[in-house]
This record gives C-alpha cells, sequence and structure tokens, in this order.
C-alpha cells in the first residue's frame, strides 16, 4: 500500500521555516557530490581558507587551519592503527580541539565516541568497554579515567607536538553513505546505557535538510551550547561547517543561564543556535534587543509547554526526534498565538522521512487519535551497538514504504495527526522520560539506586507537580533498621550516573504500591513533603525573617509545601535554570544581586538568608547609612 497516498499532509515534508532571500548558500544536494562532511568541510576550504571556522572563545580556527589539524590528526590515528571502521572515543572538553578531533576521525575513515568529561568513571569504563573502541582521543586530566578501560589513547596535550609533525595531505578514501559516522549512548532499559549507530547516509540526510530548511549561508554565525555526549550537538556543528558558516562555542558557566546565555547571543551576533526546550522557553520570556542578529532560535528533546510571546526580533522552532532518527525528525515554527490552551505541536516530517501514527496492531489511526510514532526513511539509524535483540525489536521492517529493506523505528512515543498535518505529542507509552533534553530511562536509575546496601527496594519518576518544570524523584523502601541520608545516596549514585540522571529528591516509603497484577501503580505514589523527604538534617524552621522570606521563595519553585532552614536547594530537586529563577526572585524581594557561584556556596535557606543578609549590609555600608 502507498501509504503517502493516502495520508499526503502527514509525510510532506517541512517546508523551510520563512526561507526568504537571506544569502543562503546552497545545500549538497541529494546523492550528488562528496558524500561526507569531512569532503564538505574540505570542499569549503578550498573555497575560503581564511574565513573563521570555529571559535571558543579562547581560540579560534579558520577552514584552512581546522582542515589542516584535522588531516594531520587523521594520519596520527591512522599510524595508531585505526582504520576503516573503526570507533575512536573522544573525550575531550567543549572547545575547537574537539571539533579537530571528530573531523579527524571523520577523514581517517573511523567513527567518533563523544563522551562527556564529567561522565562518572565507573559508567565511562561501561561505555568504553561494551563499545569496543580501539583508541580514545583525550586530555591529561582525563587519561587515568580512559586508560582503566582502553589502554591506546591519544593525549592531546602530551602528544601536541608528534601531531603537528604529522602529514597534512589529504586522506584519498572516501565513506560510503552506510559506514558508520558516530555513536552515542543513551539511558538504557537494561540498567545499562545502550549505543546508538548512525551512519554518514544518516547524518547528510540531516544535513542537507537543515541547510535548505534554515537558509544556512556562510555568513552565519552558530551557536554551539549542548554537552558533548547529547546528540543536539551533532547538530550544532556538521550543517554549519558543510555551510561554511562559523561555530562558536558559549562559555561553560553561562550554558544554563538564559539571561546571560541571552547576552552572549547578542554579543556575539549569533544569527542561528539551539537551546534545549526548558532554557528556551525562559529564554523567549527575556526583553531582546531590536537590532539583534539572531532570526532563528531552535529548541526540541523536551515537551514545548507555550508559545512564544508575540515581539521577538527571531523565530522559535520546535523540533522532535530520537536519537535513533539522527537527532530531528519532525520541525516547526511555533508562532506567537498568545495563551492557547494546545501544546506546540512537533511540526511536519523532515525531508526524507515518513512519520506513521499506528494502533497496537500496527494500523493507522484516524486523524485526530492518539497512536504509537513510527519514524521511516533516511535519518533512521543502522541500530543499537552489540544488541541485535534489541535492535530487531525496535528498528523493523517497514511494511508501507513499498521498498525492500526500508525500515522503520518503534520510538514509544505517542501522538496523534492534526487536521493542517502537523502532529501533537502526547508523552510516552512506556516509562522513558525525558528530563532537561536528556532521555532517561528510570529502569538505569532504580537498578543502581537498588544496589545501594541500605535498600530495600525502589521507583524513579518525573513529577511535575506544577509549572513546567519536571524533575526526577526516587522512592526509596529502606532495608530493615537503615537509615538513609541524602547526600550518601547520592554520593552512591554518582560513581554510576551522570549528573542529569541523578534523582532530584529522595522520598522515604514503606513499601511500593503495586496492583493486583504486581506492578507499580505510579499514581498512588505519594507527592514529596516534608515528612517524606529525606534529608540529612532533622527539618528546622525558618528562625528569622529573612529565612521565612527566602524559604517562601523556594516553595513554589520546587513544589514542595515546606523549606527547613538546611535544606540543600540543589539537594531537593533545584538546578542551574531554577537557580537563575531564585536569583531574579531574591532581586526582587530583597533588592539585592545575589550570584549564581553564591548560590552554588550557600545553597541552604539558611546559606541564602546570610548571603542576603551580607550583601544588605555591604549595600547599607555603601551607602553612608
Amino acid at each position: 500500500m502507498n501509504v503517502q497516498s493516502n495520508t499526503p499532509s502527514l509525510f510532506e515534508p517541512s517546508a523551510p521555516p520563512d526561507a526568504s532571500a537571506r544569502g543562503a548558500a546552497s545545500p549538497p544536494a541529494a546523492n550528488s557530490g562528496p558524500g561526507s562532511v569531512a569532503r564538505w568541510v574540505e570542499e569549503r576550504t578550498r573555497i575560503a581558507p581564511a574565513d573563521v571556522a570555529v571559535s571558543d572563545g579562547s581560540n579560534r580556527l579558520t577552514y584552512g587551519e581546522l582542515n589542516q589539524r584535522a588531516h594531520q590528526l587523521a594520519h596520527y590515528l591512522v599510524a595508531k592503527g585505526v582504520t576503516r571502521g573503526s570507533l575512536v572515543a573522544v573525550c575531550l572538553p567543549r572547545s575547537v580541539d574537539l571539533v579537530v578531533a571528530q573531523l579527524a576521525v571523520m577523514k581517517a575513515q573511523a567513527a567518533y565516541l563523544p563522551l562527556d568529561m564529567a561522565t562518572p568513571h565507573e559508567r565511562l569504563d561501561l561505555v568504553l568497554r561494551d563499545a569496543g573502541a580501539v583508541l580514545a582521543i583525550t586530555v591529561a586530566e582525563m587519561e587515568p579515567a580512559i586508560r582503566s578501560a582502553l589502554r591506546r589513547c591519544v593525549v592531546l596535550d602530551k602528544e601536541a607536538e608528534l601531531i603537528a609533525s604529522a602529514a597534512e595531505h589529504r586522506m584519498q578514501a572516501e565513506v560510503s553513505a552506510r559506514d558508520l559516522a558516530y555513536v552515542i549512548y543513551t539511558s538504557g532499559s537494561t540498567g545499562t546505557p545502550k549505543g546508538v549507530e548512525v551512519e554518514h547516509g544518516n547524518l547528510m540526510n540531516l544535513v542537507r535538510w537543515h541547510s535548505g530548511a534554515f537558509s544556512i549561508a556562510a555568513t552565519d554565525r552558530a551557536s554551539q551550547v549542548a554537552s558533548v555526549g547529547f546528540d543536539a550537538a551533532v547538530w550544532e556543528l556538521w550543517p554549519y561547517l558543510v555551510a561554511g558558516a562559523s561555530v562558536h562555542f558559549a562559555p561553560e558557566g553561562i550554558r544554563t543561564q538564559p539571561d546571560k546565555l541571552r547576552d552572549w547571543f547578542v554579543a556575539e551576533k549569533i544569527t542561528i543556535g539551539f537551546v534545549p526546550t526548558p532554557l528556551a522557553e525562559r529564554m523567549v520570556k527575556l526583553k531582546w534587543p531590536t537590532g539583534t542578529a539572531l532570526r532563528t532560535l531552535l529548541t526540541g528533546a523536551d515537551t514545548l509547554h507555550q508559545y512564544p510571546p508575540a515581539g521577538l526580533p527571531f523565530e522559535l522552532v520546535n523540533n522532535y526526534g530520537p536519537t535513533e532518527c539522527t537527532v530531528v525528525s519532525t520541525s516547526a515554527v511555533s508562532p506567537a498565538l498568545g495563551d492557547v490552551a494546545e501544546l506546540p505541536p512537533i511540526g511536519r516530517p523532515i525531508d526524507n522521512a515518513r512519520v506513521y501514527i499506528l494502533d497496537a496492531q500496527s494500523q493507522f489511526v484516524e486523524d485526530g487519535k492518539v497512536g504509537e510514532i513510527y519514524i521511516a526513511g533516511d535519518l533512521v539509524a543502522r541500530g543499537y551497538r552489540n544488541l541485535p535483540q534489541l535492535t530487531a525489536d525496535r528498528f523493523l521492517h517497514d511494511p508501507f514504504a513499498g521498498v525492500k529493506g526500508a525500515r522503520m523505528y518503534r520510538t514509544g512515543d505517542l501522538g496523534c495527526r492534526l487536521a493542517d498535518g502537523q502532529i501533537a505529542f502526547h508523552g510516552r507509552s512506556d516509562d522513558q522520560i525525558k528530563i532537561r533534553g536528556y532521555r532517561i530511562d528510570p529502569s538505569e536509575v532504580v537498578h543502581r539506586i537498588d544496589e545501594h546496601p541500605l535498600v530495600s527496594a525502589s521507583a524513579v519518576v518525573a513529577r511535575q507537580d506544577g509549572g513546567s518544570e519536571k524533575r526526577l524523584v526516587a522512592y526509596v523502601v529502606p532495608a530493615e533498621g537503615a537509615e538513609l541520608k541524602d547526600s550518601a545516596l547520592r554520593e552512591f549514585l554518582r560513581q554510576y550516573l551522570p549528573e542529569y540522571m541523578l534523582p532530584g529528591i529522595f522520598v522515604k516509603i514503606l513499601e511500593l504500591p503495586v496492583g493486583s497484577q504486581g506492578k507499580l501503580e505510579r499514581a498512588a505514589l505519594p507527592a514529596p513533603s516534608d515528612d517524606n523527604i529525606i534529608r540529612d538534617e532533622p527539618f528546622v524552621a525558618p528562625r528569622n525573617e529573612t529565612e521565612r522570606k527566602v524559604a517562601a521563595l523556594l516553595e513554589p519553585l520546587l513544589h514542595i509545601d515546606r523549606i527547613g532552614v538546611n535544606d540543600n536547594f540543589f539537594l531537593l530537586g533545584g538546578n542551574s535554570l531554577l537557580g537563575t529563577q531564585v536569583l531574579t526572585r531574591v532581586s526582587e524581594e530583597f533588592g539585592v544581586e545575589m550570584t549564581l557561584l553564591g548560590l552554588f556556596d550557600h545553597p541552604s535557606v539558611g546559606g541564602i538568608a546570610g548571603e542576603v543578609d551580607r550583601l544588605l549590609r555591604e549595600a547599607k555600608s555603601g551607602a553612608g547609612i
């Protein structure tokens, strides 16, 4: 059956959002010209070698310099034993060196495995062993952690002179669309992370669509904000470097601060950039100078809860797509519609993508009816690394394509097709969740919590007890006679889980509520409260007016009825993004400017109140009062 003829609007590629004349560079056409981003970057080097390619504030590289350094490192990697199809781990800071390393790996016909330097060493070890990387590119700071799982390392700050003396001539060999480009690990339902294998053909489809949809030109200045191990970081690099634009790394300290990131966007004359959904929701509410260079703010990786306000000098584009479908599967401009009850849709399929909304019998559901989202087309990745059964379960034969070998990915997401052909997102069909852009399988967190010797059982859920900010809550049944402390549980988990997977709150519960079939009844889990939150110290009520006001500021933000003097903002589910709201409210309430660093140094109610009193005393002293 030809599905497109039956439901044409569902399968139309997303039109270029406001793709008026912007001096767009010609995007690489499908099935023509060099077939990899490495070759296209080389082509841009030939055209404009002196143009800036990447900048991280401290360093910047022109296209000529980027290409030369990548060639040298590629030759060095080949001399170290990297061959076509090898997997090379890249564990580096967000910097120009990161781009050089990833480009060099692809020039050597290998695939790269991006690893965040903040990854706990136990998890780093697990991923490296599971992935079967032949070598890692890193820095001296990370060398001991890497070498525990992988003996062969290229340590950039130790081997800089050797790399600089390597050959500079172009690697002659090409890669094919079916060759592996990169592998990214995500949270896994088995208690361990799983690697998604993305091919060059998948990546080039993303690049071609993006280049055309957003009219990317060599004059564009794009931002890099996402963490290294987040697949959005792929999207922030290659479409722009293929087009001859420049990529600018936002400073590490401001990546989660809406106002400071806005100021950086404006100062750096960023024309197009991506930020995760929770951050975008904050940034569009800020005041922007009318003359800002920003024309497009891309967002995604979580549910967008409202349309942008009128008067923004740029367009907000909502995007959706699992890692298994090469970052972006659907896309749409979110217009300023005011207070609309419905959530903004996730758009229409991108070029060479098909989206099916199917029922439990794999049949199409009617427009407006909710079903499971399946994605097919050139963006569907190869599968999961070393997990053939899971790959077979999720990457299925596409019976609707009419082409032998066509596949579709079963996302586990729920959605429906709207009257205008766009797709509305309706959550998950399983327990998987997204928080601040990261995909988390609660069973992986539960697996680690249950390994703690003082824990009898646990459950992990995402709660959204008010507002749009979700937080991860762990319900813990203590072992008989055990006394649990927040810091001890958190420190234990930090050995295995990255920071974004740590529960915001641990709630003590005598037993997990289960139904007649033995399944956890999530609706029966109690809301976090003063009586059940696991703390390090007993609850102490605020003792003075400043502490009472600070507690009153934090309680609605964290959706907790009572917060005590010793309660730590970050251990009650707070994060940097919520922290910026704390600073704003402190400024409005007390008339003093507390910094985010001050909040990190003094995160308890008592600590914040003490900082406020100190700042008030300094203000009075400076005013001569």
